[in-house]
């Protein structure tokens, strides 16, 4: 049967690789090891980014999934928290985070850090840590201060950033409403090691099946790296990839994807704030007008509003409050959509049931 305009269209190809459209997964893990990371700073959003791709789940299980290493919590892209899974954290800090630590010189110089103040903390935090501790945050700022080592203005943050994008620490589980920390060696199994080339070639693969059609932009700016290792990426893994020209530009996409169909009507999807179906681009044009991109990242600041989806369209954002008796959930629309309103309430619904509480109200505005 030949695919509709509808499903040759590059959002709903997106959606549909990345999990959100057709077909859904059994675990967490299988979520994680198909789009190959996901942006993961807001943690109660990334869990919804990981249970919306899943047939069945609750934030429970999830989170029971980062107890049981299945997959793993780190800053291997762009300086950034992500989930990603456990046997590609090495490879994936080698390949992209060395790049950031590169480019850090300035700012280590703007807290008065250097690299012998760095290799202490290192020392005090795997004396900490060995034996398979988990430390939270709090108590490992602790840890260093008593030890002489200044964690105000940010200085704490990003010494355990830096070691984390260095392999030496990675977060753990939470306890309580702290995340912890726990040492990359004892937490993750050793994993083969890939040579540069291998590990651009298997980056540029595992983003195009998961994030094609995209263009080689596209790439550079998700994985934080160069056009022309980007472009090697794709070179090495061509012959598994398919390219056309869209507008002129050429768009990348894993060859052995099959694209289902969808049902008829509108397709509604409550997305979390910085997932990938938005965030995983240079170029968001295709899935989020110009004239709404400051309602979903207001003052271009990096801050990613958790949005609606409709036919593979931003077409509004939503906010919860959670309350003890259920979650209050406030819908912003661009323009006003009486006929899609219940098909919203529903998706709302499955959000709520992730999270283990009933839907308590819903309330309707057009964002001016």
């Amino acid at each position: 049967m030949m695919e509709s305009m509808r499903e040759q269209s590059i959002p709903y190809r997106r959606m549909y690789n990345m999990l959100i459209a057709g077909g859904k997964v059994d675990k967490p893990e299988q979520v994680v090891q198909q789009l190959g990371a996901l942006q993961a700073q807001d943690y109660h959003q990334a869990l919804w980014a990981v249970g919306m791709r899943m047939q069945s789940a609750t934030a429970a299980d999830i989170e029971q999934s980062i107890e049981d290493r299945k997959i793993m919590l780190t800053w291997p892209i762009r300086g950034t928290i992500h989930f990603v899974s456990p046997e590609d954290v090495r490879w994936m800090l080698k390949l992209l985070a060395s790049r950031i630590l590169a480019q850090d010189k300035r700012r280590l110089e703007q807290l008065e850090l250097n690299q012998q103040i760095i290799e202490r903390c290192r020392q005090i935090i795997y004396d900490a840590l060995q034996g398979n501790k988990r430390i939270t945050r709090p108590n490992l700022m602790q840890l260093l201060e008593e030890d002489g080592i200044s964690t105000k203005n940010q200085r704490g943050y990003h010494l355990l950033w830096y070691l984390a994008q260095s392999g030496h620490i990675c977060l753990g589980p939470k306890e309580g409403k702290q995340q912890t920390f726990v040492l990359l060696d004892e937490w993750v199994p050793a994993a083969k090691e890939l040579s540069r080339s291998e590990a651009l070639a298997l980056l540029a693969e595992r983003y195009y099946t998961s994030h094609g059609p995209a263009t080689v932009y596209d790439l550079a700016w998700w994985a934080g790296i160069t056009l022309s290792d980007a472009r090697q990426g794709v070179e090495a893994v061509q012959s598994r990839l398919v390219s056309e020209k869209i507008g002129g530009q050429e768009y990348w996409r894993a060859d052995h994807v099959q694209i289902g169909s969808i049902d008829e009507g509108p397709t509604v999807y409550l997305l979390p704030g910085y997932d990938e179906y938005l965030l995983g681009y240079k170029d968001r044009s295709a899935v989020l007008k110009a004239e709404y991109a400051p309602h979903i990242v207001p003052g271009n600041n990096g801050v990613f509003m958790p949005t609606i989806v409709i036919d593979g369209q931003v077409a509004g954002k939503w906010k919860r409050t959670i309350k003890s008796k259920g979650i209050d959930i406030e819908f912003n629309l661009f323009a006003p959509l009486k006929d899609i309103e219940e098909r919203i309430i529903e998706a709302a619904a499955r959000y709520c049931e992730f999270m283990g509480l009933p839907v308590a109200a819903t309330s309707f505005q057009v964002v001016e």
